[in-house]
């Protein structure tokens, strides 16, 4: 009998993939993660990992499985968090969900699974696991969620061969409908729960909240760039790569001051909420931001030629292949389905490697590209590489 540790999160998800590995036959662990524990942060007098933690323990006594907690919070700061602050203070947007996998449930939370003679690690992703033997042997793949609406291969676009080896996504063939019908049948606690919303780690937490903890207000201007500028003249008719790939690049002469703001290092590409701005005939969108110089840049409507790239670079140091029997080599380029953002649709784009990284040409524009981000690239429903947006 295969044993599996289940990362238990006190949601309806991993509640019911652990019910599933029962019924495969596997010998199953419950597991919870504690993550966070800074009352720094928090935004109210609810304690969201340890009611989380209470429900995972309720259900593990209901399926009849051991139960333990494990206190990660150490590593999850010193991998993650520190690392978004960086990031965020640099004036790039990271994705700590992406991170979370691959640094903590399939690196750390693995390590201690296998301590505990486990053979696989599993959780509640949306998403599925296949293999095929090619002349290198055995290649696992990623594969989307067969619910097209929860479809989560795209957090997990980080993972390597050994990671995926070692993982199980037992719900990764069922709807969400289909998850809760299960719950509600077992009479689980988590059956009507809501899905987590905020950061991965600390619940109910809003971000700007958490971000404020750390990086300080700091009053600076807003000014709007008229879509008309000559910034965006030339674009349109350039079929260069790096030009179509380079972000924006804007100074205060280049439009009207229109209002202030808190910290540059808080807003990201293509944000609409948080600016406080009115009177303007269209919404305002975040178009760019200088940290440096503390200014927003904004741009009026979704339309703006300041939300829309037709390409976008990746260094060879973010590049990454969770199928590297099918990387490209320099001075080749492919087409593939790509993804810049969870639940976006997939886009046609061509992939072309040279020997400083790698270039995604989309198709069409693509609205809101942003630095610090992950792309996904996928060969129909397989996703088989991602790499950190420059």
């Amino acid at each position: 009998m295969k044993r599996v540790v289940v990362g238990l999160s006190g949601g309806v998800d991993s509640s019911v993939a652990a019910h599933l590995l029962l019924e495969q036959g596997y010998e199953v662990i419950g597991l919870f993660m504690k993550n966070w524990h800074d009352d720094s942060v928090t935004i109210s007098d609810e304690c969201p990992w340890l009611e989380d933690s209470n429900d995972a323990l309720l259900v593990a006594e209901k399926l009849g499985i051991p139960f333990q907690t494990i206190d990660l919070s150490e590593q999850y700061k010193e991998r993650i968090v520190d690392y978004m602050f960086k990031e965020y203070e640099s004036g790039r947007t990271p994705n700590p969900d992406v991170l979370c996998n691959r640094e903590i449930k399939f690196d750390v939370f693995l390590e201690a699974a296998l301590s505990l003679g486990a053979d696989y690690v599993a959780t509640g992703h949306y998403c599925r696991k296949s293999s095929l033997t090619n002349e290198n042997g055995t290649a696992y793949q990623l594969l989307a969620g067969k619910d097209g609406n929860k479809d989560q291969s795209y957090f997990l676009c980080q993972l390597n061969q050994d990671q995926l080896s070692k993982a199980l996504f037992p719900i990764g063939e069922l709807t969400k409908p289909e998850v809760r019908e299960i719950a509600k049948k077992l009479d689980l606690v988590t059956a009507e729960k809501k899905d987590s919303q905020g950061l991965c780690f600390i619940g109910k937490v809003r971000l700007p909240d958490f971000l404020q903890q750390q990086l300080k207000p700091k009053t600076g201007k807003v000014v709007e760039i008229p879509a008309e500028s000559p910034i965006y003249s030339n674009v349109g008719e350039t079929n260069d790569l790096v030009t179509l790939s380079t972000p924006f690049s804007y100074s205060p002469e280049d439009g009207k001051v229109v209002g202030e703001h808190i910290g540059a290092h808080y807003f990201t590409i293509g944000q609409r909420k948080g600016l406080g701005i009115g009177g303007t005939p269209l919404p305002l969108f975040v178009i760019g931001t200088d940290v440096e110089q503390n200014v927003v840049y904004t741009g009026q409507g979704d339309q703006h030629p300041g939300l829309w790239r037709k390409a976008l670079f990746i260094p060879n140091k973010d590049i990454h292949w969770v199928r590297p029997d099918l990387v490209l080599q320099a001075n080749v380029s492919k087409e593939f389905l790509v993804r810049i953002r969870y639940r976006q649709p997939l886009e046609k784009g061509t992939l072309h490697r040279t020997e400083e990284g790698l270039f995604i040409e989309f198709e069409n524009p693509q609205k809101g590209i942003t630095p610090g981000q992950f792309a996904a690239w996928h060969l129909e429903d397989e996703l088989v590489g991602s790499g950190v947006i420059a």
